[in-house]
C-alpha cells in the first residue's frame, strides 16, 4: 500500500497519521496543521499508527468512541515515523510543536 499524502501535508513527510472516522482521508497530526482541517472537515480522528486504535474528537479535545473501520489500520509497518523514508527533513523536531 502507498499512501497518498494529504493537501495539508505539502512536505511529503509525517509525524503521526490519523485517519477521519467519517470520510477515511488520512494526513498527518503533528505538524504546522494539527487541528485546522480537523475540526472543519474531520473532527473525529483515529490513530493510523500500528497497535493503536483510539478515536480522538477535536471539537471537544477528548478520547471518543468511533466506528469500526475499514483495513488497513494502520500505515505499512515498513514505512518509518517519522516518514515516509527518503522525505524527512533532517531538522524534522524542529517542525514538531
Amino acid at each position: 500500500m502507498t499512501l497518498r499524502r494529504s493537501a495539508e501535508c505539502a512536505s511529503g513527510w509525517w509525524f503521526h497519521l490519523r485517519r477521519c472516522a467519517h470520510c477515511g482521508h488520512i494526513g498527518c497530526a503533528i505538524l504546522r496543521h494539527p487541528s485546522t482541517p480537523a475540526t472543519t472537515r474531520h473532527p473525529i480522528v483515529q490513530s493510523f499508527e500500528p497497535g493503536e486504535d483510539w478515536f480522538w474528537d477535536y471539537r471537544t479535545e477528548e478520547y471518543a468512541d468511533g466506528p469500526v473501520m475499514a483495513p488497513p489500520q494502520y500505515h505499512p509497518l515498513d514505512q518509518p515515523v517519522p516518514g515516509a523514508a527518503g522525505r524527512v527533513p533532517r531538522d524534522w523536531q524542529d517542525h514538531l510543536h
